[in-house]
């Protein structure tokens, strides 16, 4: 055989590849679906058998059971009486010629060597020749069946040998069966076995991965029969279908879970167990080694890639919600900075978005890799990783059609197909290498121009030894990802970019901007989680402007805190600032907004203010004096008039800007009592919008006070439904007893609106003897006695207001524009039986009320009063209250009124002069969707001998039959495709039902459905 010559070219080195442990593929697991491949090998067996042999070669990815195959080839075998000879490539031996062959045919040693290739040997033939006339020796003595295991791995003069071998196998009794690696790799493939070889010498046969049938039987057979659906599906997908990965894995999980995924499996019958997601459950470590051996056969190139992609997975950052555009102008804004990270130019920082609960952070990883849609993901891929783009497109291509990855849904991104298969891939892979592919991602990132958080994302996974020297610069980065994360909403993200900007070296005073913003975004998620940030902000500022902005922001923290003593000492601790009159005005206004959360400290704190106007009337500027004006209206001193046009005359003068948020907040909370919303929430806007206050800013939270205070004296409760919808306060959680104005006003809103029962729960875990601020108790205190009155418990409610009173009257807060509890208490008395006590608090409500003087106050008191005194003079003073709140157009006040003076005209006989007056109390509390005051007018029509009204505009009462059917349906769940089939309707018809069952309802989700057809307040009686 001439043809066959020795070699002495060495192929490259490369790393060793062991062998996987057998008892991972058993051959009854290892072929199924292998019929083909076993009835192609009978098929050739018998046709060698007949004198005329063939190569047969399996191709097949990592882990398929080509050995298995080899095995089943060799029992053939040796059932049709063949030889069978056997060889098994390896790395290690990939070097030294013929090895393989060699070890396939064991020569003798007078067969002599490679180094005997001379004229002189016997019959002038090489070395090679020499092997294949032993092998047709053998051949002469019996049939040959030759099995080749992992060719791929052969030195280069045997895939030689063997190659040239097939084409001499006509007419010999030798099959050759030889199994070679076949999968997509990074690095470019070498000529496979049959390259080179006719089809006529060569029968290739592809091993394909299970099919999911197969690969389900597999698992149940493992696990038991009764392994549950999500368990099943579970190893599926992490073994990929792949004989390899999923028996290691079945054997990991018999080992940790004995009795697999069966309902009731623990013992005594318990619940289910969860299929795991991380690698460290799987204890023996069966399936970790696979998928490393899946790796190392893999080369290199492919290890890199499949890690990088599994990194980039497991560290998936927070979704992309802004547009690109916003990110190009913020990159455009960035550039005009100073380069150096140490330049005046302050750091951009965040400020949590007003309004938005926080913590309302990051969506699933599906969302979050920043890295575009699919084709520019390999792209990216490829270019971390420093591979060939199109080999990598490639790669990703055949893993997905091996099952190992899936594309994301809504992304197209890549991703593995299961955690434990990301996991194990990852498993092993050192921290250090980890971090240095975020370092090469956020340099990538940055020199394509992505935005500022898809680059810091990465550099949260470094540490700051690690990003010394780098083209990226790390703490503007980090800056300016913290700010993009927060104009977002996602306070939890720009918080996390700002602990790590921490650990890079900056100046002492952005090191104290850094601290002061992060102390910010922490209390708004944390709660009291900032304040130690905070006062290290404090301790950095050096500058007396920045130190008292600090100290204010750190007070503020305190005083939510429920500490407002240690607030007043941080103030104070600033010394005397007599030499900067603006600070020391900020800080003598700041205090006073704090001095609200307590008595003693509020008496104080005004009485020092009035005390300076008096002496130096000059230094009083017009946001103090706009305090002195509030603080003066809520005792009883001045009327409305009188103080909204001294606000007016305030917001004309010059200001400085420090203490124009303290002006707009104090004059929005003076505007709102004196009836004039619009021009309130004028003001409101204006604070909220064009100063862009911090949470942790004195006037914020009076500013939002003010709105939902404003929305709900106009009576739009819906309104006030969604400003205080998921918090109880506008920091994020409630604060530590969680009685707040927010809470107070959601309370009464959900009373008016027919939902008791929302309300009960919602102030069910209060713990009013704890509370430390004693505005905000008494805003919960009045709420939680309307919702008692309204529940049938007067004396309870009395309780409350008595109580609220109290704590109002203890911050010299007599007149009723805080919380009318006189008005409200004396409605209890009357309840109760007690027309004495009732009328002595509705006169002095009555005298407080002439003092400010407006509609709504008036009206309010007018009308209790006239209910306490009874009689003609009664009489009179409700119809007076009427006159007064309709031509105020305070619709929300005059239903009471309205009710009131109705049922008093029907006690005096004159019920047709009643009935007008109380459907246009029903027709207005309807238009509103007061449904407690419809209620409450409803039984006064009835009781005037009105007839019943047979359709009402709002409530549950106003529901169609089908609105209610369906209605029904939606609240139990069903979606608008089942109810549309259900019902036998059209799905837009079910639509429209909805749609008007959510306004008569009040509502506007699908979820608040039963609370409001279930909570539907009972008609008093």
């Amino acid at each position: 055989m001439t043809a066959i010559t020795a070699t002495t070219s060495q192929p490259p080195a490369r790393r060793p590849v062991p062998a996987p442990p057998s008892a991972l593929v058993p051959a009854s697991a290892g072929l199924l679906e292998r019929g083909a491949a076993l009835d192609l090998l009978a098929a050739e067996a018998d046709r060698a058998l007949g004198g005329s042999g063939r190569l047969v070669l399996f191709r097949a990815p990592t882990g398929m059971g080509r050995s298995v195959l080899l095995e089943a080839a060799a029992e053939l075998g040796v059932k049709r009486g063949m030889r069978v000879l056997r060889a098994h490539a390896s790395a290690e031996n990939s070097g030294v010629p013929l090895a393989l062959v060699r070890q396939l045919l064991d020569p003798p040693p007078g067969l002599g060597g490679l180094d005997d290739d001379t004229p002189e040997t016997p019959h002038h033939l090489s070395y090679p020749s020499r092997l294949w006339q032993l092998l047709c020796e053998h051949a002469a003595e019996s049939p040959l069946l030759v099995t080749v295991d992992d060719a791929h791995l052969a030195d280069h003069a045997s895939r030689r040998w063997l190659t040239e071998g097939a084409r001499r196998l006509t007419g010999m009794p030798v099959l050759m069966v030889v199994t070679e690696r076949g999968q997509y790799d990074i690095a470019p493939p070498t000529p496979g076995l049959a390259h080179s070889l006719s089809p006529g010498v060569v029968r290739a046969h592809a091993v394909t991965p299970l099919s999911r049938s197969a690969a389900e039987e597999l698992v149940r057979g493992a696990l038991g029969a009764d392994a549950s659906d999500a368990w099943v599906d579970g190893c599926v997908r992490a073994g990929a279908a792949n004989p390899l990965l999923l028996l290691a894995l079945l054997d990991d999980l018999r080992a940790v879970f004995p009795y697999g995924g069966r309902d009731g499996a623990a013992a005594g019958g318990g619940p289910e167990p969860r299929l795991p997601e991380n690698c460290a459950e799987l204890y023996p470590g069966a399936f970790v080694a696979a998928v490393s051996w899946w790796l190392e056969s893999a080369g290199p190139g492919s290890t890199m890639v499949a890690r990088a992609l599994a990194e980039l997975e497991h560290s998936a950052p927070a979704p992309e919600s802004e547009s690109e555009s916003d990110g190009a102008g913020k990159r455009e804004e960035q550039a005009e900075r100073e380069a150096e990270f140490g330049s005046p130019a302050p750091p951009r920082l965040p400020r949590p978005r007003p309004g938005r609960p926080a913590g309302h952070d990051e969506a699933g990883p599906d969302h979050g890799h920043g890295h575009g849609q699919g084709e520019d993901f390999g792209c990216f891929l490829s270019e971390l990783t420093r591979a060939d783009p199109d080999r990598v497109g490639g790669w990703i291509t055949a893993m997905i059609r091996l099952g190992l990855l899936r594309r994301a849904p809504d992304t197209g991104v890549p991703r593995f197909a299961h955690p434990l298969l990301r996991g194990a891939v990852l498993d092993g892979w050192p921290r250090s290498q980890r971090q240095a592919l975020h370092l090469r991602a956020a340099e990538l990132r940055q020199r394509r121009g992505d935005r500022a958080e898809a680059v810091a994302d990465h550099l949260l996974r470094t540490t700051p030894g690690d990003t010394a020297g780098g083209s990226v610069s790390v703490g503007r980065t980090l800056l300016d990802a913290a700010a993009e994360a927060s104009r977002a909403g996602r306070t939890g993200a720009a918080a996390r970019y700002l602990r790590r900007a921490l650990d890079e070296p900056m100046p002492r005073e952005h090191r104290a901007t850094v601290l002061s913003a992060l102390g910010e975004l922490e209390f708004t998620t944390l709660r009291t989680g900032g304040t130690p940030r905070l006062a290290e902000a404090l301790r950095l500022q050096e500058e007396p402007r920045d130190r008292v902005l600090a100290a204010v922001t750190l007070s503020s923290a305190l005083t939510s805190g429920g500490n407002p003593h240690a607030a007043l000492d941080v103030l104070r601790d600033l010394g005397e600032l007599d030499g900067e009159p603006v600070l020391a005005r900020t800080v003598q206004a700041a205090l006073a907004f704090f001095s609200n959360h307590d008595p003693e400290i509020r008496r104080a704190a005004y009485i020092a203010l009035r005390e300076r106007a008096e002496r130096t009337p000059e230094w009083i500027s017009p946001a103090l004096c706009a305090l002195l004006i509030r603080y003066e209206s809520a005792a009883g001193l001045l009327s409305a008039g009188s103080a909204v046009r001294q606000i007016r005359q305030l917001l004309t003068a010059p200001e400085d800007p420090l203490l124009v948020p303290y002006l707009l907040g104090t004059a929005a909370a003076v505007a709102q009592w004196a009836d004039a919303p619009d021009y309130a929430e004028r003001l409101i806007r204006t604070g909220l919008t064009e100063h862009r206050l911090s949470p942790l800013h004195p006037v914020h939270q009076t500013l939002l006070n003010a709105r939902v205070d404003t929305a709900a004296a106009r009576g739009h409760y819906r309104r006030v439904l969604e400003e205080t919808a998921g918090t109880s306060g506008a920091r994020g959680d409630a604060p530590p007893t969680g009685a707040s104005n927010f809470l107070a006003q959601r309370v009464i809103a959900l009373v008016e609106r027919g939902r008791p029962a929302e309300a009960e729960r919602l102030i069910a875990g209060i713990k009013v003897d704890d509370a430390h601020d004693i505005s905000e108790l008494n805003r919960f205190l009045y709420a939680r006695g309307r919702l008692r009155a309204s529940a049938g418990d007067p004396a309870g409610a009395l309780d409350d207001f008595r109580e609220c009173g109290r704590l109002q009257l203890s911050r010299d807060a007599e007149s009723p524009i805080v919380t009318p509890w006189r008005s409200a208490a004396a409605e209890c008395h009357l309840l109760l039986g007690e027309p004495r006590e009732a009328l002595a608090l509705a006169e002095e409500e009555s005298r407080y009320a002439a003092v400010w003087d407006t509609p709504r106050v008036r009206g309010r008191a007018l009308r209790v009063l006239g209910a306490a005194t009874g009689g003609r003079r009664g009489l009179e003073l409700t119809g007076e209250a009427v006159g007064i709140l309709r031509g105020a157009a305070l619709d929300i006040e005059l239903i009471p009124a309205l009710i009131t003076h109705g049922l008093q005209l029907t006690a005096g006989g004159q019920p047709r002069r009643a009935r007008p007056l109380l459907r246009e109390a029903a027709t207005t509390a309807e238009r509103l969707g007061a449904v407690r005051l419809s209620g409450d007018a409803e039984l006064a029509l009835r009781a005037s001998g009105a007839r019943r009204r047979n359709t009402a505009l709002t409530g549950r009462s106003s529901l169609t039959t089908s609105e209610r059917r369906i209605a029904a349906l939606a609240a139990d769940g069903r979606t608008n495709a089942e109810i549309s089939e259900l019902l036998h309707l059209a799905r837009r018809t079910v639509e429209t039902h909805l749609t008007s069952t959510y306004r008569k309802l009040g509502i506007r989700r699908r979820g608040d459905l039963p609370a409001a057809l279930n909570d539907v307040t009972k008609k008093l009686t």
